[in-house]
C-alpha cells in the first residue's frame, strides 16, 4: 500500500525534524519520493509568516 505523510508547520526546521524522525523509522527501499513546499504570508501589519509542508511518499507493508 502506498501511503502519504504531512509534515506542516510555520516554522520550516520543526517540519524538517519531525520528517526526518518519520524518514530515519523506513527501510530505504519504502521511500518513493518526499516533496517540499514553503510559502511566505504576509499580514496587513506588514508581518511576514514562513508556512512549510513536506510529504513523505512511501509504500507501507500492508
Amino acid at each position: 500500500m502506498i501511503q502519504v505523510k504531512e509534515f506542516v508547520d510555520t516554522d520550516n526546521s520543526y517540519a524538517e525534524n519531525k520528517a526526518n524522525e518519520f524518514l530515519a523509522g523506513l527501510l530505504e527501499e519504502q521511500v518513493i519520493n518526499v516533496c517540499y513546499g514553503s510559502i511566505v504570508k504576509s499580514t496587513p501589519s506588514g508581518t511576514e509568516h514562513q508556512r512549510s509542508t513536506i510529504l513523505v511518499v512511501y509504500r507501507t507493508n500492508k
